[in-house]
Formats: structure tokens, sequence, C-alpha cells
């Protein structure tokens, strides 16, 4: 039976740290930079280092020709459909809003197509830990979210993060029998490329001032932002991600979306000078309670033994 070991619970501390800081790192971004060169570099980039460090320590990279067009599917599903459509969901809503929707559908999305691949099963903890979460979100960024009325375009990048969710959600579960195969590091690394490089070419061929942005005129912010997406965002934290997925289902891992607009709340207070009160302390502590009630680690089954009589 698995169990939960230090080094997982950091890897899942630092996921929801990094991911709670990357709505506005994507934010800053996009504002200067095409989203989709913003997004490609930055996978193409991150894949490739993944897997060179691979060829040079030796291990393998390539992998089996029968896994290539079903890694193919995935790739673009988790990273070029996710991102691009994202990011110019981003554009037309705030970073705030975008977290409301990521923390609320990532986990029943996770959970809902885990079950639906047969890899996992409904439960009432389950269902209970999501209800909880969810509440926290709403209480968290709900009142704010209100209190302004959504136009057609805000409507419209609403509707984007939610697709780019759901991508996301569903690529996840579907990496899991790949990795019968192919190893996290090696799979995220895959991912990352083929991923980045079907966003980078599209987007070169299509997209509104992509061939500006190749001119690298984004601006230190972009710059500092890009980098900390590519570090801290690509490298780390989604082959730590995948390492959870492998180990602890695709819906468990998910829970960071609970977490990780506490992060976020937490560091606008304390750095920069936004409002937190007590509606938004009940909502972290519920989010907190969530993910909590969802990480519990199911209590062992006893089965009563019976002396067989012959």
């Amino acid at each position: 039976m698995n169990t939960t070991t230090t080094s997982q619970r950091a890897m899942f501390v630092f996921i929801c740290f990094v991911w709670g800081t990357t709505w506005l790192a994507m934010k800053i971004g996009i504002e200067t930079v095409s989203p989709g060169i913003f997004a490609g570099l930055r996978w193409t980039l991150a894949g490739a280092i993944l897997l060179g460090i691979r060829r040079f320590r030796g291990q393998r990279v390539m992998p089996p020709p029968r896994l290539i067009p079903r890694l193919v599917f995935v790739s673009v599903i988790l990273i070029t459909l996710n991102q691009i459509i994202q990011l110019y969901g981003l554009k037309y809503i705030t970073a705030g809003l975008a977290a409301v929707i990521s923390s609320a559908l990532t986990p029943m999305a996770l959970i809902a197509f885990a079950a639906f691949a047969g890899q996992e099963r409904f439960n009432p903890r389950r269902l209970g830990a999501i209800a909880v979460g969810i509440v926290g979100v709403l209480t968290l960024f709900g009142p704010s979210a209100l209190a302004g009325t959504l136009d057609v375009w805000e409507m419209i990048g609403a509707a984007g993060v939610t697709v780019g969710c759901l991508c996301y959600a569903a690529g996840s579960v579907m990496t899991r029998p790949i990795m019968r195969t192919l190893e996290p590091v090696q799979l995220a690394g895959l991912t990352d490329l083929i991923g980045g490089l079907v966003l980078l070419v599209s987007a070169l061929a299509i997209e509104p001032g992509a061939w500006e942005s190749m001119h690298f005129h984004w601006g230190w912010p972009a710059f500092l932002a890009w980098l900390y997406l590519l570090v801290p965002g690509a490298l780390m934290s989604t082959t730590m991600y995948f390492l959870l997925v492998r180990d602890w289902g695709a819906s468990k891992p998910g829970t960071y979306a609970f977490i990780s607009p506490v992060i976020a709340v937490s560091i606008g207070s304390s750095f920069f000078g936004e409002k937190l009160d007590w509606g938004d302390a009940a909502g972290m502590a519920l989010m907190l309670m969530g993910a909590a009630l969802a990480l519990r680690p199911a209590a062992p089954v006893r089965v009563k033994l019976v002396a067989e009589t012959t």
C-alpha cells in the first residue's frame, strides 16, 4: 500500500506555492508578449532542458514508437490547448477571477475524468472535500467577483479559462497509463517539448504579434515573469506534479488548487498591501480544510478473521 512520504509532502507544498503565483506572472507577461510565443517558448525550452539532462545522464529519451501518437495527443491537450486557451481568457478577466475558476473546477474535473477512466472512484469523503473547498473558494473570492458585472469579453475570458482547466484535467488523467512505460521526468520532458513546439509553430503561423514578440523587446517585468514560469513553474513543479500523479493518482495532487489561492492572497496581503478581512480568512481556512480532508489517507479496512470449521 502506498504511503505519503515527507518528500512527497514537500513537493506538494512547493507546487502549491509556485502555482499559487503563476497567474500573476502570466498576467504580467501577456501584457507585452503574444500568449502563444510567451507560453510556447517556455514549454519548448523546459522540455528540451529536461530531455537534455536525461541524455547527459545516459537515460532513455525517446518513447517507444507505439506510444508516439498517444503522446502527441496528450501533449496537445495538456500543454498546447490548455495554455493558449487559458492565456487568451486571462487577457479579459482578472487574475483573481481566473483563480476562482481554476480552484473550483480543477479538482472536480480531475476526479470526474479519473473516475470516468476507471482510475479512481467517487466516495463521500472526496465529495465532501470538494464541497468544502468550493465553499472556501466562493467565500474568499466570491464577494469581490460578484461585486462587478461581466461584460461579453469577460464572459468569453471566463469561458476560456474554464476550457483550459478542462484540457489540463483531461490531459493529466491521460498521462497516468503512459507512466507504465515512461518515467515521470521523461514524460514531463516529452509533453513539454511536443506541446510547446506545437504551440510555438502554431503561434508563428497564425497569431497576431507573434513575429514581433520574437524580437524579444519584452521589458524586464515580462522577462522576469517568463523566467519564473520556466524554472520553478515548468521545470520543477511540472516534474514534481507528474511524480505525485504517478504515486497518488490524478485527483489527489489536484487539491493544490484549494491551497494556491490562499498563498496568493497571503502574499498580496503581506507584501502588496491588499486587504485581508475575516471573510477572506474564513475562505482560506475552508480551502485548507478541504485539501486536508482530500489528502487524508483512507483508514485501513479491518478484516475479521473467522476460523473455518471442517
